[in-house]
Parts: C-alpha cells; structure tokens; sequence
C-alpha cells in the first residue's frame, strides 16, 4: 500500500471564534493563541511522518493568532478549503479532497501532543483494515484513517460533539475496523492544562504556562 496523506481539518485561530470554551477562561487572546501553538504543533508532528500532507481549512487566516508563523508552516503542504454545511459535511468533503489514490489519516487540531509515530501507526493499520479509529477521552473521537476516502461518506449519519460520537462513529465505519490508543483532545482549559503537564516541549504548552499553568 502506498503512503497515505495525512490530512488536519483546521479553522483560523482568530480571537473570539478559536476555542471558545477555553477563552472563558483565560480571555479571547490567549485562547486563540494556544489554538495557533495547537495547530503548528499538528503540523510538525505531519510533516514528521514524510507523508503528504493536507489541511483543510476555513476561516480568515490573515485575522488568525500567530498569522505569518502559521502561513510559513503553511507553506509547504496543500491547503484546501473546507466545504459544507455541516461539521460531519466537511469532514467527508476534506478526505474527498485529500485523496490521492491511497488512504487518509486525518486529525484535527485539538490534540496538539500527537506524534509522527501514532500518526504512522495509524497509516501501517490501514494495510489491514479499511479504518482506523482513536477515540477521544470526552467521547468523541480525535483521529480517523480510511484506507478508502469515500467510506468517510458514513460520518453524514453521525451526530458529532457529543459524549456518543466516538461509538456512533465506530458503529457507521466499514470492517475491519482497528483502533489507536485514546487521547485528550482540548476542549477545556483543564484539558490543556493536562496535556501542558505532560508534553511540556509543546509551542501550546509554553502558551498554558505563559497563561500562569493553573487549572
């Protein structure tokens, strides 16, 4: 099987609409800037893989936290823009469009702590199955690999942002179907205060600590 495309489904880090539920915490700016470090930490640990990468994004980049950080790390993968209507709408449009004749490991920018490695384990995975996935500690999920791009057609079935959508994500994806360790994706400023304790090397850590590190 050839090296699948690693694909981010990403929105702009701009104050006031980036991570919302963190900004009732620390304020707009500091929020949108851990959803910048956030993001840029996902884009090495893609690029690490030597795989092709996409990005498929929405919103206005130029109004975005760490805007000329961003466009350079930007720079040398393929943006797309999201299409759709609904979240679970782009998420089956963006692996449509990161298809290249093999499979898709896609994650999204919550989980700034994924590594190559995990990001590969899930492309070996695909060699055997026809999904991957890695369930979110909250419910939800924070990767999904398809060996075929067109199966993520089942997510259009899937109510997401809820404590059920990892399951019903699981339920609607085609067999075999294997699955990756779980992990914490940021949603609340507890959570980056727990994945700022244990990868303190990340650029979304120094932003936790910057921010005073307290839960």
């Amino acid at each position: 099987m050839s090296a699948p495309t690693v694909l981010i489904v990403a929105k702009a880090p701009v104050p006031g609409l980036a991570k919302t539920r963190l900004a009732g915490h620390v304020g707009e700016a500091v929020a949108a800037d851990f959803a910048a470090a956030a993001l840029l930490d996902t884009l090495d640990a893609a690029r690490a893989t030597g795989w092709p990468v996409v990005v498929s994004m929405t919103g206005d980049l130029d109004r975005a936290a760490r805007a000329e950080d961003l466009r350079t790390a930007l720079a040398d993968v393929e943006v797309v823009p999201q299409r759709g209507t609904t979240f679970a709408e782009r998420l089956v449009n963006a692996h449509a469009d990161a298809a290249r004749g093999h499979g898709v490991v896609q994650v999204g920018m919550d989980t700034p702590q994924v590594s190559a490695e995990q990001l590969r384990e899930a492309g070996d995975l695909l060699a055997d199955h026809r999904a991957v996935l890695g369930h979110a500690e909250d419910g939800g999920w924070w990767l999904l690999a398809l060996r075929d791009p067109a199966d993520a057609a089942a997510l259009v079935d899937v109510e997401m942002s809820t404590t059920h959508t990892g399951a019903d994500t699981a339920a609607v994806l085609p067999a075999p179907l294997a699955q990756v360790d779980p992990a914490r994706d940021v949603d609340e400023w507890q959570d980056a205060f727990m994945v700022a304790s244990s990868y303190v090397q990340l650029r979304a850590a120094a932003v936790v600590r910057e921010a005073g590190g307290q839960q």
